[in-house]
C-alpha cells in the first residue's frame, strides 16, 4: 500500500468536499478560498504508527473444556471460531471471570475487548445448557450489557445475531436468546409508532424484538442503556424482568465504555446498579454477580474513573476487582 498516495487522495477528496459545500458566488472570495485550499495546510503527514502485536494465548477449543471440566460440543466451538488463538489478555479475562472475579478491561483499540466479556457469558450459558437443559427450562436474564448509546447496542446486536446464525449453520444444539430493549423497541406486534412489523421482519435468529415477549420470556442476554434501565426498574410492566423466578438467574453485569461514566454521571450509574442488585436480591438471587467493565485507557486513568462504579459490587467484597 502506498501510504503517501493514499494520504494525497484523502486530502484531495476533502478539498473537493469543502469546495462543493462552501461555494462562494463572489469571484474574489472564491479565488481566495481556492488558494487557501491549495496552500497545503489541510493535513500534516501522513504519520504511521506501528502497534506491537498482542501476545497470543490458548485456542478457545482448548481453553473452554479446561475451564468447565468437560467436553464441549465441537459444533459450538466451530461456530465461535474455536480454532482461533486468543490474545493473552483475553484468555486471562475469561479465566478470571470464570473464577468469579470482577474485571476491568482497558486494553488498546482493536485488542478484542468485546470478547473479554462475550466469551465468559457464552461459556456460562453453554455450561448451564450442558448441565441438563436448565438454560431453557429456567427462564430469565443471565447477562445485562449496558451501553452509553444505542448505536453501540445495535452493533452488539448484529454480532450476536451473526453468532446465532453460525450456531444454526454448524448444527450445534446449543441456542441462546438475546434482546435489545431501548426506546425504539416496539411494545407489541401492533405497535405502528415503533414500526413493529418492520422490526419483526428483520429480526435475527434467537432475537427477541418486542417488549411484551421479553417480559414473558426474558432473553438470556439483555442489551440496553442507562436511561432505559432506569425506566425498567420503575415501570410495573417491566417487573417480570427482575422479580420472582426471573430475577434469580442474573449472573453478569457488563458496563461498556465505562470511561464515559465519571463524576456525577459515574455516581448516578453506581446508584442505579446498586438499586438493580438490591432488586434482584429481593427476588431471591444469591449469585455473586460478575461485574465486567470495558473501557478505553486513552480517555482517562481507569482506576480513578471507575472508583464510583466499583461501589455497586460491594456484595462481592470477598472477590478482588482487577
Amino acid at each position: 500500500m502506498d501510504f503517501i498516495k493514499l494520504s494525497a487522495e484523502i486530502e484531495g477528496r476533502y478539498r473537493r468536499y469543502l469546495r462543493t459545500t462552501f461555494y462562494l458566488r463572489d469571484p474574489d472570495l472564491r479565488n481566495s478560498f481556492d488558494q487557501a485550499l491549495q496552500a497545503g495546510t489541510l493535513s500534516r503527514g501522513p504519520y504511521l504508527e506501528v502497534t506491537p502485536a498482542y501476545r497470543r494465548g490458548q485456542e478457545l477449543r482448548t481453553l473452554f473444556p479446561k475451564i468447565v471440566g468437560r467436553t464441549i460440543d465441537p459444533k459450538f466451538l466451530e461456530a465461535i471460531d474455536g480454532h482461533r488463538s486468543l490474545y493473552a489478555h483475553q484468555e486471562e479475562a475469561i479465566k478470571r471471570v470464570a473464577a468469579g472475579r470482577n474485571i476491568v478491561v482497558a486494553t488498546g483499540t482493536g485488542s478484542g475487548k468485546t470478547e473479554c466479556f462475550l466469551y465468559p457469558i457464552l461459556l456460562h450459558l453453554v455450561d448451564e445448557y450442558m448441565q441438563g437443559g436448565g438454560l431453557h427450562s429456567k427462564q430469565g436474564v443471565r447477562a445485562l450489557v449496558l451501553y452509553p448509546m444505542n448505536a453501540l447496542a445495535y452493533d452488539q446486536r448484529d454480532r450476536l445475531g451473526r453468532l446465532h446464525a453460525r450456531l444454526e449453520e454448524s448444527g450445534a444444539t446449543f441456542r441462546f436468546s438475546f434482546g435489545q430493549y431501548t426506546g425504539a423497541t416496539p411494545e407489541n406486534r401492533n405497535d405502528r409508532y415503533r414500526h413493529a412489523s418492520d422490526v419483526i421482519a428483520h429480526r435475527f435468529p434467537g432475537e427477541l424484538v418486542l417488549r411484551d415477549e421479553m417480559r414473558s420470556m426474558p432473553p438470556h442476554i439483555l442489551l440496553t442503556n442507562f436511561s432505559m434501565l432506569e425506566y425498567q426498574l420503575l415501570r410495573p410492566d417491566d417487573s417480570p424482568l427482575f422479580d420472582d423466578a426471573h430475577g434469580q438467574t442474573w449472573s453478569f453485569l457488563v458496563l461498556d465504555e465505562a470511561h464515559q461514566y465519571r463524576s456525577t454521571r459515574g455516581a448516578e450509574m453506581s446508584l442505579l446498579l446498586r438499586r438493580l442488585t438490591q432488586r434482584l436480591r429481593r427476588s431471591g438471587n444469591t449469585h455473586s454477580f460478575r461485574c465486567i467493565a470495558r473501557a478505553s485507557p486513552e480517555m482517562m486513568p481507569i482506576a480513578q474513573q471507575l472508583q464510583p462504579l466499583q461501589q455497586h459490587c460491594s456484595t462481592n467484597r470477598s472477590r478482588q476487582t482487577t
